[in-house]
């Protein structure tokens, strides 16, 4: 069994909690938080667990194993490098830092510290975006030719960070791990309606080095809720759609080609067949990745979300936020 503390069981943390303390393989131990009033309803719900506001009693315990980090992203650093620095492997919530440098010193002092490092790149785990990158894997799309996202609703509007670092963290993380590559450059504008100095709306192209592309579309001050990915190959296009309650994929057999009419013309034949819905194997994405780490862990393996996959995310989140200081210009990643 892995003793787990979590660190941080507001908003998001709390589901981590959930998830953790009814793993196999996972026995939870200590829930920390600061606010007296999330305490009070982690003691109720969660008796099994020390429940206190001191992280420094959990991490000088010899029955943590793993510490689960699910505060306020500037946060982050602070509490995953006390984890590190403490021998415990650390699962750290999106983005792994707010700096690529901090990011890359949690991955080294990880190696430095034998223990496993992990970010919380959610859709790398939702079986929908597991089901396209075996599509791509297989062949069935063909060549990969580009991606766009769409993550827009209204609200919940933060006051910490802007809508690029709080939402583009799942849409970077997901284009990377569908294209298996990292950006060679970044491009992004929006602008700050609601509060000085904090986007609520960012567009985003980022291009990789083979001329693929990714579009990224965030925003909190929007009349839709929409969470989409389109995938397009010159094969077949997919569309994982994750407010549908159901069929949340569907595979268009659709495409384009040039060929040529005789020996001096060339033109574009447009080819539609089926729509596929695909049946998807369900479940928990957030329970999958919390499983994950717990196995990681006991099975000394390499996360699939772990630590380079965080400094590589960062980054791009770094190159997009510069992008935005000089207004849409673009930004290589070196």
């Amino acid at each position: 069994m892995v003793g787990v503390a979590v660190v941080g069981a507001g908003n998001w943390g709390k589901n981590l909690v959930r998830n953790f303390a009814s793993l196999p393989g996972a026995e939870l131990k200590y829930v920390c938080d600061l606010n007296e009033k999330v305490r009070g309803a982690m003691s109720g719900l969660y008796p099994q667990a020390v429940v206190t506001d001191d992280m420094q009693r959990a991490l000088a315990d010899p029955a943590v194993g793993a510490v689960v980090v699910a505060v306020d992203a500037p946060l982050h650093y602070q509490v995953a490098k006390a984890a590190l620095q403490a021998g415990k492997h650390a699962y750290v919530e999106k983005p792994l830092t707010l700096g690529g440098k901090e990011a890359q010193e949690l991955v080294d002092l990880a190696a430095g510290q034998s223990v496993k490092l992990m970010v919380g790149h959610l859709l790398e785990y939702h079986p929908a975006v597991g089901y396209m990158r075996e599509m791509i894997e297989r062949g069935e799309v063909g060549e990969t030719l580009y991606l766009y996202f769409q993550r827009v609703n209204l609200g919940i509007v933060r006051q910490k960070e802007n809508a690029w670092w709080s939402l583009a963290p799942h849409d970077v993380s997901v284009a990377c791990y569908l294209f298996g590559a990292q950006p060679v450059s970044v491009s992004a504008s929006g602008h700050a309606y609601l509060q000085e100095g904090i986007e609520d709306v960012v567009f985003a192209n980022l291009k990789f080095a083979d001329g693929r592309m990714a579009h990224i579309h965030v925003s909190w001050l929007d009349p839709h809720k929409i969470r989409k990915v389109t995938l397009v190959g010159s094969q077949k296009m997919v569309v994982f759609d994750d407010m549908a309650a159901a069929e949340k994929v569907r595979v268009y057999d659709k495409g384009a080609e040039v060929k040529s009419v005789d020996s001096y013309v060339e033109a574009v034949m447009l080819r539609t067949g089926d729509i596929l819905i695909p049946k998807v194997p369900s479940g928990e994405p957030l329970r999958v990745e919390c499983q994950h780490f717990i196995d990681c862990i006991a099975e000394d393996k390499t996360p699939r979300s772990d630590g380079a996959d965080g400094v590589r995310v960062v980054k791009v989140l770094e190159a997009g936020s510069a992008s935005l200081a000089r207004g849409g210009e673009p930004v290589s990643l070196s």
